[in-house]
């Protein structure tokens, strides 16, 4: 990385832009920073670093105040930064936050910071987000921005301070150097491994506990808690009660509990079969009791079906006659339907007959053609009345045609009332059209008035706006002027004060060291001592010694009044500069306001205000006004279009009215004609037409009634005859022996199942278990019914009991089973998790870990151990051979971590010591060369990037003349490929070695920079 230029506007103590050419600066590769003390030397390299990270290094970026205090209000600080790296060159701009005076009103307004990088070589796009910038600079410079304060930016009491810390300082500062967040992440991974090892451990341990559990369960034992005083274990079903521990030896416990449930399970399966023959037995003698007893059941119920039967014997012989008679009305049944049907439609055709003559009643017409068609004895003709239908037919098919054209003159006439109120219409729009065309000009003149004045008024709010910025900002300065005056003249009073002050303080050391001057023999004598030779004279002997004066003044008087006038000085200087800074404000507020009257300038101001306000209203309606007009043009246009369509529109209207009427009047007089009596033509054939409908249905009507009648009559002479041929006296006695289908089947099921009741009872009574039990008492089964419960009792409990130790030696199998299987995976997770535990304390910097060190540690103690070999070889050299760095790995006191000792090696004595025992000029060199040093691995570590600029902050007031031309020595060998040095110092020496400076020159309004390059 080369810098090659650097400007700063209003940042820290520049008020002005000051600007930085590196490229000159740097051209022999070394070159001073050098100015008083608070001039900005560091200043400058924070705009570097501000410029590259947006954040300053060290305590200074929490004060978060870059803008400048001497800048004018509403200036903007900036930093502009030119630079090289890794090839390609760039620019980086940068403005921090900061507040500033709102430009109307009172009070301040936060600006956000800015950021902008753009390229200088290639074609690449510049960036302008933060979060871009700070990724791209990251990327190439490969080291975040603490590493590059350290690394390019020298800071040298923070290396002396790493210099004599102890072990856990220096390794916060290198774990901020190098990154060691992998292997931070190992040690990590290695914890979460032990952790859920240990987890899993235990929940495999718990599962087994489980599994103890449910095994105790299922044996139906107590597991022993040693935990609770040893009590008693609860004894098992199967009769074990000692053995082996469940906890120290759980497979040995659960072989032993299997053991015991199958015995249980052998008992238990004996004691059921047992059961099972006696149940068995009991259930035969109870079968064969209910056997018997079954028969004596049967023998009653067969000898009280034959008595039920025996005493209905005359029912079924009336039940007979009565089926007999039925069967032979069956042929008389279906004649009598049929006469019944055929009188029924008979009937049906008389009602409708009568029912088609009804709708001819309202049509005379109609009921003349029925008196027409009707014989003198009433009898109406069928055929007649159909050829009056006929000849109604064709009346309708002659008016269809002038239906249609009656449906037409409605909607002609629909049409008609259309046109005519679209006519109307019409041209009530052209008068409207008119009018509107007569009033438009004088719109479109008023219009552009319009435009012109909001075009004006958009001129004049430029000069405007800046002549009310003017205004407020005299007003505010003669506002603040009033303030100033009168702390102006407090100042000059205060100025006034001290300066009558300092002269007392000095008339004061004068008359002190008056009065020493006075009393210095006497001072002198009562230095001498006897034998030894006078300091002035040189005489051995001292024979009048001058004696002490009561009001002598002492030298420490005359140094107390010389630091009370040296404080009186001071203070005039520092009134004194008080006062011209506020001359200074006050010439400046009086230039600001010219001198006016605030009451004047207020308003002026408010003046102002209004008239901006009433112009800028003004002005922001100029698009509403343009627009107006452009649609006043557009609507001048449209009218004169409108008006060119509406005299074609009306003249078209017009001639299809007067054809519409000549058709309407045509039509009407032939359906006057064709409608007769009736309203319309449709009515007219609408009547016709039903009375077509009705004359042709009553002629079918009477034609169907004739021939039902004739139909009944002969079916009424065949039912008599069949009544005859069945048997039956008269045609009643056969219809009252009719039965329905239903009946006759009831009878002759009761018949049937009579003569069933009676053939079964007669065979159970003839057989041979029957005749035998004919004699015997009733069987009672309640002894039997007794035993055979309490045998069924006993095998369900021997079953149940049987079952339940199968199930629990099941059980006890099966949970003895995941118990061994828990065991066998417990063996090598506990093998695991150690090794995994021992592991992880060994990272972790315990353990067997004898130089408690951690992963991180050892990584960070290896660094270390490149930086003192690099190290050693460069305070050698500046050293003259004599000292050199020695990094320990040794365990620290009370157990502290090891590997991050440093300590210095004296070759002039062979010792190893501590760097607290270096002098300031000695602890400088070795303070540098660590710098350095940590420079070059960083600089190696995070990719190689080359830090071809580099800066040193201060120290170099501390050597000797001999060590700064060894230090400079080794300044000068960093120049070597290119690389530029500057160096930060206000030692004097320092100016005369360098000839390439940048001087920060301060002063009242700011602070300045002058460049000396050879």
């Amino acid at each position: 990385m080369r810098l090659h230029s650097l400007e700063m506007t209003a940042f820290g103590p520049f008020a002005d832009t000051q600007r930085v050419d590196f490229d000159a600066l740097g051209a022999d590769g070394l070159f001073l920073l050098h100015g008083n003390t608070g001039a900005g030397k560091t200043t400058i390299l924070d705009a570097v670093a501000f410029a590259l990270y947006g954040t300053v290094p060290g305590a200074r970026k929490d004060g978060r105040r870059l803008l400048s205090d001497h800048a004018p209000a509403g200036a903007c600080p900036e930093v502009r930064l030119e630079l090289t790296l890794g090839g390609e060159r760039f620019r980086l701009v940068r403005r921090p936050g900061y507040e500033r005076p709102k430009k109307r009103g009172e009070g301040t307004i936060t600006e956000q910071p800015k950021a902008t990088l753009e390229w200088l070589t290639g074609d690449r796009e510049s960036l302008s987000r933060i979060p871009d910038i700070a990724a791209e600079i990251g990327r190439m410079l490969g080291m975040s921005a603490d590493q590059f304060f350290q690394v390019a930016l020298l800071p040298q009491g923070e290396f002396a301070r790493f210099l004599r810390a102890e072990t856990d300082e220096r390794g916060v500062l290198l774990e901020r150097l190098f990154d060691t967040s992998r292997f931070g992440s190992v040690e990590a991974w290695f914890a979460d491994r032990r952790r859920d090892s240990a987890q899993e451990v235990e929940r495999a341990r718990r599962r087994l506990d489980v599994d103890l559990g449910r095994l105790s369960t299922a044996a139906g034992v107590g597991v022993r808690d040693e935990g609770e005083g040893g009590g008693e274990a609860e004894q098992p079903e199967s009769g074990v009660t000692d053995g082996a521990d469940p906890r120290s030896d759980p497979a040995r416990w659960a072989q032993e509990l299997l053991e015991g449930a199958e015995l249980r399970q052998a008992h238990t399966a004996d004691e059921a079969q047992r059961a099972q023959s006696r149940a068995d037995a009991a259930r035969a003698a109870l079968d064969e009791r209910r056997t018997q007893r079954a028969v004596q059941e049967r023998r009653d119920r067969a000898s009280s079906d034959l008595e039920r039967h025996e005493a209905g014997a005359e029912r079924r012989r009336t039940l007979e006659s009565e089926l007999d008679a039925a069967r032979r009305a069956t042929a008389v049944t279906w004649r009598l339907a049929e006469s019944e049907s055929a009188h029924e439609t008979a009937r049906g055709a008389a009602r409708r007959l009568e029912a088609c003559r009804e709708p001819l009643q309202s049509d005379p017409e109609s009921l003349a053609a029925l008196a027409a068609s009707t014989e003198p004895d009433g009898t109406v003709d069928a055929e007649a009345l159909a050829g009056h239908a006929r000849d109604r037919d064709v009346d309708v098919a002659r008016l269809d045609d002038l239906v249609q054209l009656e449906h037409d003159s409605r909607q002609w006439s629909a049409d008609l009332d259309v046109l005519r109120g679209r006519l109307a219409e019409h041209e009530r729009e052209q008068q409207t059209l008119a009018t509107a065309q007569q009033e438009l000009p004088g719109l479109i003149l008023r219009a552009e008035a319009a435009v012109e004045r909001a075009r004006a008024a958009s001129t004049a709010t430029e000069g405007l706006t800046g002549a009310c910025e003017r205004a407020t900002d005299a007003a505010t300065a003669a506002r603040e002027l009033v303030g100033l005056r009168l702390r102006r003249g407090a100042a000059a009073e205060s100025a006034s004060s001290a300066r009558a002050a300092h002269l007392q303080a000095r008339e004061r050391l004068l008359d002190v060291r008056e009065a020493r001057l006075s009393g210095m023999a006497a001072e002198l004598a009562g230095q001498l001592v006897s034998g030894e030779p006078c300091t002035v004279c040189g005489s051995m002997s001292h024979p009048e010694p001058a004696g002490a004066q009561a009001s002598a003044v002492t030298k420490d008087d005359e140094a107390q009044a010389q630091a009370d006038e040296q404080i009186a000085a001071e203070a005039v200087d520092a009134a004194r500069r008080d006062l011209n800074d506020l001359d200074a404000a006050v010439d400046l507020h009086v230039h600001r306001c010219s001198g006016r009257d605030l009451d004047e300038l207020e308003r002026e101001r408010e003046a102002l205000v209004a008239e901006l306000a009433a112009t800028r209203a003004t002005a922001e309606g100029l698009d509403a006004a343009m627009s107006a007009l452009s649609g006043l043009r557009g609507r001048d246009q449209q009218l004169q279009q409108r008006g060119t369509e509406l005299a074609g529109v009306v003249s078209a209207d017009r001639v299809q009215v007067a054809e519409t009427q000549q058709r309407i009047t045509a039509a009407q007089g032939r359906l006057d004609e064709a409608r007769g009596g009736d309203r319309s033509v449709g009515v007219r054939r609408d009547r016709l037409v039903r009375a077509v409908a009705d004359l042709t249905a009553l002629a079918g009507a009477v034609a169907e009634a004739a021939s039902t009648q004739a139909a009944a009559a002969r079916l009424d002479q065949a039912l008599a005859a069949a009544a005859e041929e069945a048997g039956f006296a008269s045609l009643d006695q056969a219809i009252a022996a009719v039965r329905p289908d239903r009946r006759r089947q009831e009878i002759d099921a009761e018949l049937t199942a009579a003569r069933d009741v009676e053939v079964a009872a007669r065979a159970v009574l003839s057989e041979p278990e029957v005749q035998a039990m004919v004699e015997r008492e009733p069987i009672d089964l309640t002894e039997q019914v007794r035993e055979a419960q309490e045998a069924d009792l006993e095998l369900k409990r021997a079953v149940a009991t049987a079952a339940e130790a199968g199930r629990r030696a099941a059980e006890v199998r099966a949970i003895g089973e995941d118990l061994r299987a828990g065991l066998e995976a417990l063996a090598p997770l506990l093998r695991r998790h150690d090794e995994l535990a021992a592991l992880a304390e060994v990272i972790a910097g315990r353990g067997q870990n004898t130089r408690k060190m951690s992963l991180r540690s050892y990584v960070l103690a290896a660094r270390l151990e490149q930086v003192a070999v690099v190290a050693s070889e460069r305070l050698r050299r500046m050293s003259g051979g004599r000292y050199e760095f020695v990094h320990s790995d040794e365990v620290g006191s009370r157990g502290r971590r090891g590997g991050l000792g440093l300590d210095i090696r004296d070759d002039y004595t062979g010792a190893v010591r501590s760097a607290k025992t270096l002098s300031g000029g000695e602890s400088f060199m070795a303070s540098l060369a660590l710098a350095l040093a940590l420079a070059d691995v960083v600089s190696t570590e995070t990719g190689g990037i080359s830090l071809d600029t580099l800066f040193i902050d201060e120290g170099f007031g501390t050597l000797d003349a001999d060590t700064l031309d060894a230090v400079m020595g080794v300044l000068d060998e960093l120049r070597e490929g290119g690389r530029v040095v500057g160096l930060v110092s206000h030692v004097d020496e320092m100016r005369q070695r360098i000839p390439s400076r940048l001087h920060v020159i301060r002063g009242k309004t700011g602070s300045t920079l002058q460049m000396v390059a050879p």
